[in-house]
């Protein structure tokens, strides 16, 4: 039985990669400071990841997962605590790509400052820097979007709101903007090959190949609650992020050399409704923004009355 490491464990994609890994046979290990409820036959290591100590000493792994490092120290103290292991896999994002490269972005794309990630982005560039100095052979994964069941982030989870709500929807601009998507369970899938070594490349873009309109993705969610959106354009002037879950910002990963190792992904449509019937039994574990009330109050006159 091969032994992981997954940072995390207790959240939206690091516990969903600990129980997707643990129910596929794997002796999964979390490391976090046990402040949430923890995921069933795993061992926990009890700690920040800034002061591991002795707690992995003795233990070799067979893989790391690293879902949890969103900087260099994040990597420099775990590799400090570690006494071996195997393979280094690191969840990276999308983000690390400027907005001024041409696209879609490849591999080879040169990372760099991206104005609508800021230092969110320049972190996650020292990190992915500081793991390949240490470990020249480990793996980066970069994707786009994360979603599916357990998602946190106030996404579609707004969308299912105000379909729930009956509530009409205000789309930026035309509702053209282009978003990318991929399923956290193929991001786990994904990860799990690479354990099994089957994966060549060690840089790798992942997310669904297709991409989708702000539109037709609200037009998804609302379907999933069995609703029509009924649009409303919003004031140009105002901030999208007041408004809508997405920054204004258009782009596109190349994800042909994650093809190799995960021909197919679970298609959109699907992946919204497992989110749907998750988010129904889980609304208090989602973090929820003031979107509703910025509509209410600068968008929606009428909206009060609803």
């Amino acid at each position: 039985m091969s032994r992981i490491l997954v940072t995390g464990g207790t959240v939206f994609v690091s516990r969903c990669m600990a129980e997707y890994l643990r129910d596929r046979g794997y002796e999964v290990w979390v490391l976090n400071r046990n402040t949430r409820p923890q995921s069933e036959n795993v061992h926990l290591v009890t700690a920040d990841r800034h002061s591991i100590g002795n707690s992995l000493k003795g233990t070799r792994f067979d893989a790391v997962v690293d879902v949890t490092a969103y900087g260099p120290r994040d990597i420099t103290d775990l590799l400090e605590a570690l006494d071996g292991f195997d393979r280094y896999i690191m969840i990276s994002s999308s983000a690390v790509y400027p907005e001024t490269a041409a696209q879609p972005f490849t591999e080879d794309t040169a990372t760099g400052s991206n104005r609508f990630w800021g230092k969110y982005g320049t972190d996650k560039i020292a990190a992915e820097q500081a793991l390949l100095n240490a470990v020249p052979d480990a793996y980066i994964l970069r994707p786009p979007y994360l979603y599916g069941p357990g998602n946190n982030v106030y996404r579609e989870a707004f969308v299912f709101d105000c379909a729930m709500r009956n509530r009409p929807f205000f789309l930026p601009g035309a509702g053209d903007m282009r978003l990318q998507f991929f399923h956290v369970r193929d991001l786990c899938t994904l990860t799990c090959r690479i354990i099994e070594g089957c994966a060549s490349a060690h840089i790798l873009n992942v997310g669904d190949p297709e991409t989708v309109s702000v539109r037709e993705w609200v037009e998804l969610c609302y379907a999933c609650a069995g609703r029509v959106p009924e649009f409303r354009q919003a004031d140009p002037g105002a901030e999208q992020r007041d408004y809508f879950s997405f920054h204004n910002y258009e782009y596109r990963l190349d994800v042909t050399m994650q093809k190799m190792l995960l021909p197919e992904v679970i298609p959109l449509e699907d992946g919204l409704k497992e989110c749907y019937a998750w988010y129904t039994g889980h609304r208090g574990e989602v973090r929820v923004k003031p979107l509703m009330e910025y509509i209410d109050r600068f968008l929606n006159d009428s909206a009060g009355s609803r």
